[in-house]
């Protein structure tokens, strides 16, 4: 498919439309310039009208399913109309040009004329298309069947780049790319706190992005007081250029174009709760332990970082859950709940300090659906699947899977297996009156509280997720991370017949290793 720069944004038809009915309704200008007008009607179709020579317009009224071209001629006797149908499958107006994809694959691309029109200028030109188009709309989805569609936009400049081929609510998780429709200003640099390992690079990135990038650097207020940084020269030179904030206290929303953590997955968690509504995107290096979330190596981060500044960024869109724990005396007095927070891994309600078994009504969608009796429940986004999920034996899921996650930590029942469920659900967690003692809840293993009777925890998918940028591509880095980090289904390979004949008599011999 054709790219499109910033400043010719497609518009693509989604509504087929009868065209007598649209030639004259025009509503509303989507583009407008001294060359040509494009409007957008309300039956979904779009009119083109711009000036040919001199007393000729077109007008071109197009939908999902057709197109009608005509010239009009103003003359003395009056205006004369000579028409043209074309049967499409798409339809799209960049500036002046108009893309037309065919039901053959082939897409027109003309300034003044469209397929068989009488005065069609010479430049006009077909281009064919590498895939079948009947082939590519065969996958095509309108709307998510089960989660919230996520925002699109992340932080003050960055966004989804919207492909030309789409016609869903949400994009197909593999063409997710990332794109700035305005330069990046400002970068969050997060690095992972107690290890003097990550300091230089730690330097070196901050002084780079000053000096080379010219970009307004912001750092935690804590790493000022960092011992391991006061006492560093290089550090000197760049203390007074950096701009600083404190957590729980300054609000970064509109701060923030573009977030870089050096450490391991603890720096992306912690970058997540900074940000509690829209999240800029976030390109986490490896320089911590296990670093499954991590996919990017320091060594040539300048080649790195440009590429991603440029706008060339395949992207996963990790999920995050919204928590709001509702205490009794809150809910009682109407007032709004004290505890609301977006989680990335998961939440987490356990037994606490107690000897007792936890017992746990969970409810879905106002439904109760059992009682966890066992150590606790583990309610985890695909992301935090392979975290805490996972070592308590849940299954491992890809970040693009719309889906919530429900694990029992060592159940009381050898039939309570983990559950998935879509991730439109709305989960309800209570402490069951005839329980012996209360729970405790954890977000992303911080602001760990008590859950009493009478209170409720209330979990849903977020349409706020974190922007993590790949390395390569969603599928390669995941599995990536899987083989590196989690050495999954590593083992020694099976030997073949030959090696394992008995030389005594000739015979093979076959074992189940």
């Amino acid at each position: 498919m054709p790219k499109y720069s910033e400043a010719e944004t497609p518009i693509i038809i989604k509504e087929p439309a009868e065209i007598n009915d649209l030639r004259n309704d025009f509503e509303t200008t989507v583009i407008s310039s001294e060359h040509s007008e494009t409007r957008i009607n309300s039956g979904g179709s779009v009119s083109h009208n711009e000036p040919s020579t001199s007393g000729t317009r077109l007008i071109k009224v197009y939908s999902e399913g057709s197109l009608y071209t005509e010239n009009v001629y103003e003359d003395e006797s009056g205006p004369s109309r000579q028409g043209n149908s074309v049967t499409i499958s798409e339809a799209v107006t960049v500036g002046r040009h108009l893309k037309v994809f065919s039901e053959e694959g082939s897409i027109d691309e003309s300034e003044n004329g469209v397929g068989g029109l009488a005065d069609s200028p010479p430049f006009r030109r077909s281009i064919r298309t590498s895939a079948s188009l009947d082939q590519c709309k065969r996958y095509r989805r309108t709307r998510s069947l089960n989660a919230p569609s996520p925002v699109q936009q992340f932080g003050p400049c960055g966004r989804i780049m919207k492909n030309s081929a789409m016609v869903m609510t949400i994009q197909d998780p593999a063409s997710q790319r990332l794109t700035w429709y305005k330069p990046p200003l400002s970068v969050l640099v997060i690095k992972k706190v107690r290890d003097a390992a990550v300091i230089p690079p730690f330097i070196q990135l901050v002084e780079w992005f000053i000096s080379e990038k010219s970009m307004v650097v912001f750092v935690e207020s804590a790493v000022m007081d960092d011992p391991l940084l006061i006492n560093n020269p290089a550090f000197g030179r760049i203390k007074e250029k950096l701009m600083t904030f404190t957590e729980n206290k300054d609000d970064l929303t509109d701060k923030i174009d573009f977030v870089v953590c050096l450490g391991g997955d603890g720096t992306l968690l912690y970058a997540s709760s900074l940000f509690q509504m829209s999240v800029p995107p976030i390109m986490a290096f490896h320089l911590g332990s296990l670093g499954f979330l991590t996919p990017f190596k320091f060594q040539d981060f300048q080649t790195q970082v440009t590429h991603v500044l440029e706008g060339h960024a395949a992207l996963t869109l990790r999920s995050r859950l919204r928590c709001i724990l509702i205490k009794k005396e809150e809910e009682l007095n109407n007032l709004t709940p004290a505890t609301n927070q977006l989680v990335l891994n998961e939440v987490v309600i356990d037994r606490g300090p107690s000897p007792y078994l936890s017992n746990i009504d969970l409810y879905l969608d106002g439904k109760l659906i059992t009682s966890v009796q066992g150590d606790g429940l583990i309610v985890s986004t695909p992301t935090g699947s392979t975290a805490y999920a996972v070592a308590a034996g849940a299954s491992m899921i890809h970040p693009s899977v719309p889906a919530v996650m429900v694990t029992p930590i060592c159940p009381h029942s050898l039939s309570f297996r983990p559950i998935v469920v879509p991730a439109g659900i709305d989960l309800k967690v209570t402490v069951s009156p005839d329980s012996r003692n209360t729970a405790w809840v954890s977000f992303d293993g911080r602001l760990r509280q008590e859950l009493c009777h009478g209170d409720s925890l209330i979990v849903n998918t977020s349409i706020y997720p974190i922007p993590s940028i790949c390395a390569q591509d969603q599928i390669s880095d995941w599995f990536d991370s899987l083989a590196e980090c989690l050495h999954w289904n590593v083992r020694k390979k099976q030997k073949n017949l030959d090696e394992l004949t008995d030389l005594t008599d000739g015979k093979p011999v076959f074992y189940h290793d």
